[in-house]
């Protein structure tokens, strides 16, 4: 899954509204921020394979320090003690987030999500089928803007229209993904995924500040 957890994130504006949008998409797509430097590093492994499933080609053959479910408990605690100042509710929060990438990747992967490291792997498999991963993700996403947007208001044209920005453009990079050719090498997959979230963390973080909880 990859638009449903910033859905999550948009949503969870409205229970720790003193957090920022940009740390509340770190938590939620947290196990996908670390992946690429634990593949860049060799400690995870994945593989081009076109075809895999129907949604992506990559086989992700081992990433157990970024996505077992035991290890995405432990980051969640960590993440959310260092910013549990921040709003009174944001260690509840953030850890949940964090926990909450494993769930929604075990509906769409294959069973390739491990529980622990080298423990057994699960995932019911929606990547099989573009439409059922479609007629999922996207409700899930589209409800995460329409909280955020009831919880939000925007400060002058700034607040608007970095908002629309934000939620059109990671729209449009999700199409582009789902459409686009497969990555030419893992390097391409590891750096792509680096700058990418980089750009998307300043870019939710810049959004958000023009906009006011309600």
């Amino acid at each position: 899954m990859f638009i449903g957890h910033f859905g999550l994130g948009f949503a969870a504006k409205r229970a720790a509204p003193g957090v920022s949008l940009a740390i509340l998409f770190l938590a939620a797509q947290f196990a996908d921020t670390l992946w690429p430097f634990l593949v860049a590093a060799g400690v995870e492994q994945v593989r081009i394979d076109p075809g895999h499933t129907a949604v992506t080609p990559l086989d992700f053959v081992s990433y157990p320090w970024s996505h077992s479910l035991l290890m995405l408990a432990v980051w969640g605690v960590l993440l959310g003690w260092m910013f549990r100042t921040v709003d009174r509710r944001a260690f509840a929060v953030i850890a949940a987030l964090v926990l909450s990438h494993w769930v929604l990747d075990v509906v769409t992967h294959i069973p390739d999500m491990p529980l622990y490291p080298g423990g057994p792997r699960v995932g019911l498999g929606l990547w099989r089928s573009m439409p059922l991963t479609a007629a999922v993700e996207l409700p899930l996403y589209f409800a995460g803007v329409w909280i955020y947007a009831r919880a939000t208001r925007g400060r002058g044209t700034k607040g608007r229209l970095g908002f629309a920005s934000l939620w059109i453009g990671l729209l449009l990079l999700h199409v582009v993904n789902l459409a686009g050719p497969p990555p030419p090498s893992i390097t391409a997959i590891w750096a792509g995924g680096i700058v990418g979230f980089a750009a998307i963390m300043a870019w939710s973080w810049w959004a958000d500040r023009y906009r006011t909880a309600i």
